[in-house]
C-alpha cells in the first residue's frame, strides 16, 4: 500500500491555470504567529519547509480581509495593508523557491467576533441576523446593505492583491460558522430580504463575494470555496441533510465562479449522506461537475477534537483517490507534526511518521 499510495497521491494536478506536482495540498490553519498582522520570515519559512518537503499546494491559515470587524486576534495575519502585504509577498517568493505553489485563505468571522477584541477593539461584531451559533442574539448587529457592500468589496481586493503579489490563486472561507457561512445556515440567517430565505436565496451573498473576485482575477486564476457541514461549537450542525439539499447550495457557487471545493469534515472517511459511501468532497463533485479537495484526519486516527492523534494508514483514502471521488487530498495536524510528511508518503516511507500533539500548534517549525 505504501507504493500504491505514493503512486496515487505523486500524481500532477491542473486547476484553471495553475498547476501543481502532485494531489497534496496543505489545510489552513490559524497559527496567531504574525505580530500586527504581518507574517514574517518565519511564516515564509514554516510553509517553505513544506513546499520544500513535496507538498504541491499550501493553503495559507485564515488572514482577514480588509474590514474592521473580519477577526479578534492582533497576531492573526492579515491580507491588506502595505507591510502586511510585503510579508505575504516573501512568503509566496519563499514557497515558489522551494517549488510549491500557494494560495491564501480569505477570511471573516463575522459574529464569532468578541467585543473589544483586537485588532480593532471598537469594531462592532456583525452577521447576516446578529445572532450567534447557538441562535441567540448576539452582541453585534445585522449586517446593513451599506455593509454588505464593503466586505464584498474585501474580499475583491483581496483576491486582486493576491494574484498582484504572486499567490497561485485564493480560497474563500465559507466553513465552520464564520459570516459566509452564517449566511449559508438557516441557523443564523433569517433574514427576509434577498439575502435570506430558502437554500437558493441564502447563497446570495456569497455569490457576490465570488462574482466581485472574478471581476478582479483573471478568467483561469483558482478560486477555491471551501465549505462544512459542522462549525465551531455546533459540531453536529449541518447545512444539508440530502444530497439534493446540498446540491441547490453550491449550483449557485458553481456558477458563481467557483474553481474548486474544499470540503472539511472532521473524518474523511465518514460518508456524508444516508445510501452512499461517498463523503462531502465526493458529493460536491458529483454534484457541481468541480474539483473537489478532502480534508479531516488525513493521516490520524482521531480527530481534531478528540486530543492527541496517532498515525493511520491511507489505504482508505488512497482507494477514494483511485477511483476520483475527489481530486486533492488536504492534510492538516499530520504536517504541522511532521513537516516532511508529504515526502514521506512520496517515498513510500510510512514507518516513521511524527504523533500529533498539541505542543505543534505552539511552535513555527
Amino acid at each position: 500500500m505504501t507504493l500504491r499510495a505514493a503512486q496515487a497521491l505523486s500524481r500532477p494536478f491542473t486547476l484553471g491555470r495553475l498547476t501543481v506536482t502532485n494531489r497534496i495540498t496543505m489545510s489552513p490553519m490559524t497559527r496567531s504567529f504574525s505580530p500586527g498582522g504581518v507574517p514574517g520570515e518565519d511564516v515564509a519559512a514554516y510553509y517553505a519547509r513544506r513546499a520544500a518537503a513535496g507538498v504541491g499546494l499550501i493553503i495559507t491559515e485564515g488572514t482577514y480581509v480588509d474590514h474592521m470587524s473580519a477577526g479578534e486576534d492582533a497576531a492573526v495575519p492579515r491580507f491588506h495593508g502595505q507591510e502586511q502585504l510585503a510579508g505575504w509577498r516573501r512568503v509566496a517568493d519563499a514557497v515558489h523557491a522551494a517549488g510549491g505553489r500557494i494560495m491564501p485563505q480569505l477570511w471573516h468571522i463575522g459574529m464569532v467576533r468578541e467585543p473589544g477584541q483586537p485588532p480593532y477593539p471598537d469594531a462592532p461584531a456583525m452577521g447576516p441576523s446578529g445572532l450567534t451559533l447557538t441562535g441567540a442574539k448576539g452582541s453585534g448587529r445585522a449586517m446593513n446593505r451599506a455593509d454588505i457592500n464593503n466586505v464584498i468589496g474585501a474580499f475583491a481586493q483581496a483576491a486582486a492583491d493576491a494574484e498582484r503579489i504572486g499567490f497561485d490563486g485564493v480560497e474563500i472561507h465559507g466553513a465552520h460558522g464564520y459570516l459566509i457561512d452564517q449566511f449559508l445556515w438557516s441557523h443564523t440567517n433569517r433574514r427576509t430580504d434577498e439575502y435570506g430565505g430558502n437554500a437558493v436565496e441564502r447563497t446570495r451573498f456569497a455569490t457576490e463575494v465570488i462574482e466581485a473576485i472574478r471581476e478582479r482575477v483573471p478568467s483561469d486564476f483558482p478560486v477555491i470555496f471551501r465549505f462544512s457541514q459542522w462549525k465551531a461549537s455546533a459540531y453536529s450542525a449541518r447545512l444539508a441533510d440530502t444530497p439534493d439539499e446540498l446540491q441547490a447550495l453550491l449550483a449557485p457557487l458553481a456558477d458563481a465562479g467557483v474553481s474548486a471545493f474544499h470540503a472539511s469534515t472532521r473524518r474523511y472517511w465518514e460518508p456524508a449522506f444516508e445510501g452512499s459511501d461517498l463523503n462531502l468532497a465526493g458529493w460536491a463533485k458529483k454534484l457541481t461537475g468541480k474539483t473537489a479537495i478532502t480534508v479531516g484526519s488525513v493521516g490520524l486516527d482521531a480527530d481534531i477534537f478528540e486530543g492527541s492523534a496517532k498515525p493511520a494508514g491511507l489505504e482508505p483514502l488512497v482507494e477514494r483517490l483511485e477511483r476520483d471521488e475527489f481530486d486533492l487530498v488536504a492534510v492538516g495536524r499530520a504536517l504541522l507534526a511532521d513537516h516532511e510528511w508529504a515526502r514521506k508518503v512520496l517515498a513510500g516511507q510510512t514507518d516513521s511518521f511524527a504523533p500529533f500533539t498539541h505542543e505543534a500548534e505552539k511552535t513555527l517549525f
